[in-house]
């Protein structure tokens, strides 16, 4: 597993994640919690290049304010 980044905030019905560097995780790639149940997938990448911001919407089910301040992951 790797580490996509983590979730500095919910906006919109999403969370938005911070890339810990510039090899940020695809669109479509499924994002993981440290449990390694589904939290959802990224559906955009933006901001600055060497540490950009991912949105991920979230997997039925998941309540997104308790994910700020956690990491996750893709397999």
């Amino acid at each position: 597993m790797r580490r996509v980044g983590r979730v500095v905030r919910t906006a919109q019905g999403l969370a938005v994640l911070r890339a810990p560097d510039d090899d940020h995780a695809d669109i479509g790639t499924m994002v993981l919690d440290d449990s390694l149940d589904e939290v959802g997938r990224v559906v955009d990448v933006f901001g600055p290049v060497d540490r950009p911001y991912l949105a991920v919407t979230p997997a039925e089910g998941v309540h997104l304010p308790s994910l700020v301040g956690s990491p996750l992951y893709a397999r």
